[in-house]
């Protein structure tokens, strides 16, 4: 399941947008679409903070040339919608009774 990232920075309660990455070999910043998964040397960014960052002095900033949503993917967010009704419908009914299945009665569980 996709669950829409917050923007990393401190207080900041915005849906992120894009992800910075540091190739340090390169002294290099990137700033590219949101990564598809959460990486622990990654920082997920809302368009405001993505932005606005800069590189660290002697660090070259490289920027997606294309531009970036102002929020996360509708799709996404339908996505995560239809995965949450699926699994309500399809697994369990909202009765607990699970699909397919008879209780044979208290005789069956050791009643009288």
């Amino acid at each position: 399941m996709n669950v829409p990232r917050r923007c990393c920075r401190p207080g900041c309660p915005h849906y992120a947008v894009a992800t910075l990455t540091f190739v340090y070999s390169d002294s290099t910043a990137v700033v590219g679409p949101l990564a598809t998964v959460s990486e622990p040397h990654s920082w997920d960014l809302c368009v405001l903070h993505a932005g606005r960052i800069t590189a660290p002095r002697g660090w070259e900033l490289v920027r997606h040339a294309g531009p970036l949503p102002a929020h996360p993917d509708d799709d996404d967010l339908v996505a995560l919608a239809d995965a949450v009704r699926e699994a309500r419908d399809g697994g369990m009914p909202s009765s607990g009774v699970v699909a397919g299945f008879s209780d044979p009665g208290p005789a069956a569980h050791g009643g009288a």
